[in-house]
């Protein structure tokens, strides 16, 4: 039951991933945190891994479309292993709710964003 649960969440997220630009952590962990009964921690380390392959097949797809600024990737690519670096130190040292509610209240704010964007841009 789990590994049919696992191959749904990661059609999903492959799919998001494709036609928004989004999948990853969004969908990735409350997916394996609450379908597959992963901790938090759990849930975002396993979502890290698989988010690497989904760039990887996203940005060659994307790259032969002419869609990605090489530039800006690999200057981003480069530094965020450090912000990676200090985000599992601190995963690590806060509790499993606090976890959920700052991830909780990252999910909202980009929600809102996105929608307030949305809204003020023609169509």
């Amino acid at each position: 039951m789990n590994e049919l649960l696992a191959i749904l969440i990661a059609a999903a997220g492959g799919l998001a991933g494709g036609l928004v630009g989004v999948g990853g952590g969004v969908l990735f962990v409350p997916a394996l945190t609450i379908f597959l009964g992963l901790s938090q921690v759990e849930g975002e380390s396993t979502s890290l891994l698989m988010i690497v392959i989904v760039a990887l097949v996203g940005t060659i797809r994307q790259n032969a479309y002419g869609n990605v600024r090489l530039r800006e990737a690999l200057v981003i690519g480069v530094l965020s292993p450090l912000g990676v670096l200090a985000g599992v130190v601190v995963a690590n040292e806060v509790s499993q709710r606090t976890l959920e509610l700052s991830f909780a209240g990252l999910a909202l704010f980009m929600a809102f964003s996105l929608v307030r964007r949305a809204l003020s841009s023609p169509a």
